[in-house]
């Protein structure tokens, strides 16, 4: 079966599309490589997904070519134990930097900006 196929079918891109871009951006590595879309993948294969902040170790438990409930989705594949304390470890981590209220993705604002642009004319 296909890659990007397996890991729309498995629920961890929503489209096809996203799955290939995510696997041509290097965020999917086939047992320890750099996978394409097209790379078949048979039940065993080993499977590192990386979802900023998130990152999956895990190994295909089935194989699928329809996209179905959740569910039935997780009992594609199983993930390591140290991935899964990792993922959750990360989660505790972020609802507490927001009931904190530090934000956890900061972009500027329109002021921010203008200082910005300011600070990088006086540099130049």
């Amino acid at each position: 079966m296909r890659l990007d196929k397996w890991l729309w079918a498995a629920r961890f891109f929503k489209t096809r599309q996203l799955a290939i871009e995510a696997i041509d951006g290097g965020k999917v590595h086939v047992n320890g490589h750099r996978g394409k879309p097209s790379k078949d993948i048979t039940i065993g294969t080993q499977l590192t997904i990386t979802k900023e902040p998130y990152s999956f170790h895990i190994t295909v438990t089935g194989l699928n070519l329809q996209r179905r409930p959740a569910d039935e989705a997780t009992k594609l594949y199983e993930e390591s134990t140290e991935s899964h304390e990792k993922r959750q470890l990360e989660v505790a981590r972020r609802r507490e930097q927001r009931d904190l209220g530090i934000p956890l993705d900061v972009r500027p604002n329109k002021r921010d900006r203008r200082l910005i642009h300011r600070f990088k004319r006086i540099e130049d």
